[in-house]
C-alpha cells in the first residue's frame, strides 16, 4: 500500500463566489485544509481557489465543502475560456450595478439634509426615515444575508461588520424618531465630522445610507479595477482565432480551430493571425510577435520558419503546418502560465491572511467592549451607540485581502506583455534578492547555431558577391553546420538567382570541400597555411575572436576567408549590463571549450568563466554559490542547465529552450532574449515594493482609525467613507504596474564566438 507521501497530489481549480474580504479568504482555506490531505490557496482579487487534493478526493467534495462554509464554488473553465466569459462577467455585475443606482438615488436626499441644516424643513427627519428604510433593508440585503450565513457558519467577515453597523444605526434612528424626541416637528440636526455633542437630538439615517452606500460604489469600483489588472490575460486568450483555413488537395475550406489537426496544412493571408504553432511551407513574410511574446520588431520567415499562434502577418501569402494545437500550444502555455501565476500568494500576504482570519471577531469584541465602557462610564447613550457604530464601520479588512492578489495580478500581466512568464509570487519575491545570475552560453548568450560572422576578400580579387556565389554552390553539398551557415548566408546577401550548379563535388576530411562550379575549381577549406598578408591578417583576428575560419580559393588562388561562429545575441550585451547596474554579479558558466567561452566573457564584460562544465558540474557551482551565502539565479535553455535550474533559488528558461528546461524553471523569458532579464528584475523590485506600500497602508489604517472610533472621534459615516477609500487606494496604486516601462540601455556591437573544427 501506497504511503501519503507517495501519492501523486491533483490540483483543482475552484472559482468562489460571495467572498469580500480576507476573512472570507481564510475562512475557505481553512475548511478546505480540514479534507484529508488537502491544501489550498485561494486568491481575493481573482476569486480562484487553487486546491492540490489525493485522487480520492473528488472535485465536487472541494465544491461541497465550499459551499458548507457558506460560499458558491464551481470548477474553474480553462483559461483559454476567458474571452467567452468575459461578455457574461458583464452581464452578471448588472444587478450590482442596479442596486447601486438605486441606492445612490435614495441616499443621496438624506445624506444632503443630514448634513446641511439650513435646508432641514419641517418633518425632514421622516422623509428621510422612509428613504433610509429601503436602503437599511433592501441595498443591504446582501450584507445581511452572508453576515446570517456566516454567523450559522460560527463565522465573522466584513459583511458582519457591515450588516451591524447599518442594523444598529437604523435602530437607534428609530428608537429616537418614535421615542426619544428626535421625531418632534421642527427639528434641527448640526452637521459635524466629529461625533454629535451630548444632548443634541440626533439620528443616523446618514449613517444608514451612507454605509452601503460607501461599501457598494467600493465595492463596484473595486471589481471594475480588478477587470482591469486581468486585462493582459484576457488579451492573451483574445489572441485565439476561432477559425482556420485548411489548405487540402489544393483547395481551402474554414473550419473550427478545434477541428485543426497536427500536420494539416492552413492558409494565413497578410493581415490574419496565425492560427496556431506551425512551420511554413510555402511563402514568405514578416510577423508581428508583439502580442505574444513582447519582441517589437516584426520577424521575417520563409520555408523551414517556426510561427507562434496569435502572431499577425504583416506581408504576403503564408502556408503554414500545424505542429501543436489546443492547449499545446505556446499561447495557451503563456496563458496558462500567467494564469497559475495569479492564483498564487507572497509570504506577507499569508501573513496578512492570517491576520484578517482573528480581525474581525477582534473588531466585534472591541464594538461590545466599547459600548459597554461608555455605558459603564455614565455617558450619554447616543455617544456610547456612536463610537460602537463607528468600531464596526470602520474597520477594514478588504484592504488585507486585496494588498497582494491586486499587485500581482497587475505585476503578471504586464510581465507577459513584455515576454516575462513568472511561475508564481515565490519567483518574484526571490527575483528581488538575486545577487548572482549564472548564464548558458549557448542558446542563452549566443543564438546556438553557427552564422557568418565576417567575410574578408582580396583586393583586386573576384569581389565579394561572386566569392560568396561559388563558396555557396559548392558547401550546397555539405551536411557540416560550416556549410549550412555559408549557404544560409549567401541566400540571405546575395541576389535571387539560385546558386550555380556543382560537378565533382568532394568532402574533404577535416577539411572542408571542393567542386567545380561554372568550370571553376571551388575549395573552401577550414585550414591553410599560405595566405596573402591581407587574409593572414583576417586569420589572426578570427583567432583571437575564437571564430572559425574558413579560406576560400579559386583555381588555386586565395580569394577570401569567412568566419563562421555562435553569434551573440544583441540583447544580450544590454542584458548583462543592466544586471550590473542592479547590483547583480554575472557569471558564465558552458560546456565549451575555453576560447569562445572566454571570447564571449570578454565581448560582454564577464569576469568570472567556468568552461567545459557538466551538468554535475553547474549544479555543484550553483551549490557552492548559495552554501557561500548568494542567492543564485540559473538562465538556460537546454536539457544540461535542468539540474541547475532547478537547484538555484531561482531558475530562469529562454522560451526558445527545451520544454525540460521550461519545466525545471521558475520564470520563461519568452522572446528567447534575455534583455529581458534586466527588465524582469526591475519589475520583481516594483511589485515587492508595490506590495509592501499596500500592506503598510492597510494595515495602518486601522491601526489609526480604529482607535479614534473607540474614544469617539470619528463620525460613523466619515469612517464609514474611509472604510472604502483604504481599499480603492490599495487596488489604485497597484494598477499603476500596468503602466510600468522598461527602461533602455544603449546596446553595444555584436559579437560571435568560434564554432568546432572540420
Amino acid at each position: 500500500m501506497a504511503t501519503e507521501s507517495a501519492i501523486t497530489l491533483v490540483t483543482t481549480d475552484l472559482t468562489v463566489g460571495g467572498m469580500t474580504c480576507a476573512a472570507c479568504v481564510r475562512r475557505v482555506e481553512k475548511r478546505l485544509g480540514k479534507l484529508d490531505g488537502v491544501t489550498a490557496t485561494v486568491n481575493l482579487a481573482t476569486g480562484r481557489a487553487r486546491v492540490s487534493h489525493p485522487p480520492h478526493v473528488r472535485p465536487d467534495e472541494l465544491v461541497a465543502t465550499v459551499e458548507q462554509a457558506g460560499y458558491t464554488a464551481v470548477l474553474s473553465q480553462p483559461p483559454t475560456d476567458r474571452k467567452r466569459k468575459v461578455g457574461g462577467e458583464f452581464e452578471a455585475a448588472r444587478p450590482e450595478r442596479e442596486r447601486l443606482l438605486i441606492t445612490v438615488l435614495l441616499a443621496m436626499p438624506v445624506l444632503v439634509l443630514s448634513m446641511v441644516p439650513a435646508w432641514q424643513f419641517r418633518n425632514w427627519q421622516w422623509l428621510c426615515f422612509m428613504l433610509a428604510a429601503p436602503v437599511a433593508v433592501w441595498s443591504s440585503w446582501p450584507f445581511h444575508v452572508r453576515a446570517v450565513r456566516g454567523l450559522r457558519h460560527s463565522t465573522a467577515t466584513m459583511d458582519t461588520l457591515v450588516s451591524l453597523g447599518v442594523v444598529v444605526s437604523f435602530s437607534w434612528s428609530a428608537y429616537a424618531l418614535f421615542l426619544g424626541g428626535a421625531g418632534e416637528p421642527g427639528m434641527r440636526m448640526p452637521f459635524s465630522l466629529l461625533p454629535p455633542a451630548e444632548g443634541v437630538a440626533h439620528v443616523y439615517l446618514e449613517v444608514v445610507v451612507g454605509v452601503p452606500l460607501f461599501v457598494l460604489t467600493g465595492r463596484f469600483l473595486e471589481a471594475r479595477a480588478r477587470r482591469g489588472t486581468s486585462a493582459a490575460l484576457r488579451s492573451l486568450a483574445g489572441l485565439a482565432a476561432k477559425e482556420v483555413s485548411v489548405h487540402e488537395g489544393g483547395t481551402e475550406r474554414q473550419v473550427p480551430i478545434g477541428e485543426l489537426r497536427i500536420g494539416q496544412v492552413f492558409v494565413v493571408r497578410p493581415g490574419e493571425r496565425v492560427a496556431t504553432d506551425g512551420e511554413v511551407v510555402e511563402g514568405s513574410s514578416a510577423v508581428d510577435l508583439s502580442l505574444v511574446t513582447g519582441e517589437s520588431e516584426p520577424v521575417e520567415v520563409g520555408p523551414g520558419s517556426a510561427v507562434v499562434g496569435g502572431a499577425v502577418n504583416v506581408g504576403g501569402l503564408l502556408f503554414v503546418r500545424a505542429t501543436a494545437v489546443g492547449a499545446d500550444t505556446q499561447l495557451a502555455r503563456i496563458t496558462r502560465l500567467v494564469t497559475e501565476a495569479q492564483a498564487g500568494k507572497a509570504r506577507a500576504q499569508r501573513l496578512a491572511d492570517s491576520v484578517a482570519g482573528v480581525f474581525v471577531p477582534v473588531v466585534l469584541a472591541l464594538a461590545v467592549t466599547v459600548l459597554g465602557f461608555w455605558l459603564g462610564a455614565a455617558a450619554d447613550p447616543q455617544a456610547a451607540v456612536t463610537a460602537c457604530v463607528a468600531v464596526l464601520v470602520v474597520a477594514c479588512p478588504c484592504a488585507l485581502g486585496l494588498a497582494t492578489p491586486t499587485a500581482l495580478m497587475a505585476a503578471t500581466g504586464r510581465g507577459a506583455q513584455l515576454g516575462v512568464l513568472v511561475s508564481g509570487p515565490q519567483a518574484l519575491e526571490a527575483l528581488q534578492h538575486i545577487d548572482t545570475v549564472v548564464l548558458d552560453k549557448t542558446g542563452t548568450l549566443t543564438s546556438g547555431h553557427m552564422s557568418v560572422a565576417r567575410v574578408t576578400v582580396m583586393p583586386g580579387g573576384l569581389g565579394r558577391e561572386t566569392v560568396l556565389r561559388l563558396a555557396g554552390a559548392v558547401e550546397q553539398g555539405s551536411e557540416h553546420p560550416l556549410g549550412r551557415a555559408i549557404v544560409s548566408y549567401t541566400r540571405r546577401s546575395g541576389s535571387e538567382r539560385p546558386l550555380p550548379e556543382v560537378s565533382d563535388f568532394c568532402a574533404v576530411t577535416g577539411r572542408g570541400v571542393r567542386g567545380r562550379v561554372d568550370g571553376r575549381l571551388v575549395e573552401v577549406l577550414a585550414m591553410d597555411d599560405e595566405l596573402p598578408v591581407a587574409l593572414a591578417n583576417a586569420l589572426l583576428a578570427a583567432e583571437a575572436a575564437a571564430h572559425t575560419p574558413v579560406v576560400v580559393r579559386v583555381d588555386g588562388v586565395a580569394e577570401a576567408l569567412i568566419e563562421v561562429g555562435d553569434v551573440v545575441r544583441p540583447g544580450s550585451y544590454r542584458a548583462v549590463e543592466r544586471l550590473r547596474r542592479l547590483g547583480i554579479r554575472p557569471v558564465l558558466a558552458t560546456g565549451d571549450r575555453e576560447a569562445p567561452a572566454r571570447a564571449v566573457a570578454d565581448a560582454l564584460g564577464i569576469k568570472e568563466v567556468h568552461a567545459r562544465c557538466t551538468p554535475q558540474d553547474k549544479a555543484a557551482l550553483v551549490r557552492q554559490m548559495k552554501d557561500e551565502g548568494h542567492w543564485v539565479a540559473v538562465v538556460g535553455d537546454g536539457v544540461n542547465d535542468a539540474a541547475a535550474l532547478a537547484g538555484a533559488d531561482l531558475g530562469i528558461a529562454m522560451g526558445s529552450g527545451t520544454d525540460v528546461a521550461i519545466g525545471a524553471a521558475d520564470l520563461t523569458l519568452v522572446r528567447g532574449d534575455i534583455e529581458a532579464l534586466g527588465d524582469a528584475v526591475r519589475l520583481a523590485r516594483r511589485t515587492l515594493g508595490t506590495i509592501r506600500a499596500n500592506l503598510v497602508w492597510a494595515f495602518g489604517y486601522n491601526v489609526v482609525t480604529v482607535p479614534l472610533a473607540m474614544v469617539g472621534l470619528l463620525n460613523p459615516m466619515v469612517a464609514a467613507a474611509a472604510m472604502s477609500v483604504s481599499s480603492l487606494l490599495v487596488v489604485g496604486n497597484s494598477l499603476r504596474l500596468r503602466a510600468w516601462q522598461p527602461s533602455s540601455v544603449p546596446g553595444r556591437r555584436p559579437w560571435s564566438t568560434r564554432g568546432e573544427g572540420r
